[in-house]
């Protein structure tokens, strides 16, 4: 049940930010954006249950935004029109902004007890 109530977060999260940057800011539709959504935090949730435990909040902060550019931008170029420069853009901002959110999100998952001690604020 912990794991459905982070996955919940998590997408909500992810969902609410992606639209306000992706859909308010560049037009993608809301259907586009769900999709990247969806495919982007099952992915990251992959890697916060198993790679996560194993490194820092930092650590896992830095990776996030990486991992969340690459796959909004390809999922932006599939998915829409937009040129790739621009949907580089579009998915740095994006992949900013869920950064931020994951840094409190890692929190979120210690005190759920998903992950370890290593992501308690006190060693950030």
């Amino acid at each position: 049940m912990k794991h459905v109530k982070a996955l919940a977060v998590k997408g909500i999260m992810t969902l609410v930010l992606l639209y306000l940057f992706l859909g308010f800011g560049f037009g993608l539709s809301f259907g586009n954006v769900f999709i990247i959504t969806v495919i982007l935090v099952g992915i990251a949730y992959l890697g916060d249950i198993l790679i996560l435990p194993k490194i820092t909040n930092i650590m896992a902060t830095v990776a996030d935004p990486v991992i969340a550019f690459f796959i909004v931008w390809w999922l932006g170029m599939a998915l829409t029109p937009i040129a790739p420069k621009t949907m580089a853009g579009a998915a740095a901002i994006s992949a900013i902004a869920i950064a931020v959110g994951e840094y409190f999100f890692h929190i979120y998952l210690a005190k759920l007890g998903i992950g370890s001690d290593r992501l308690s604020t006190s060693s950030s």
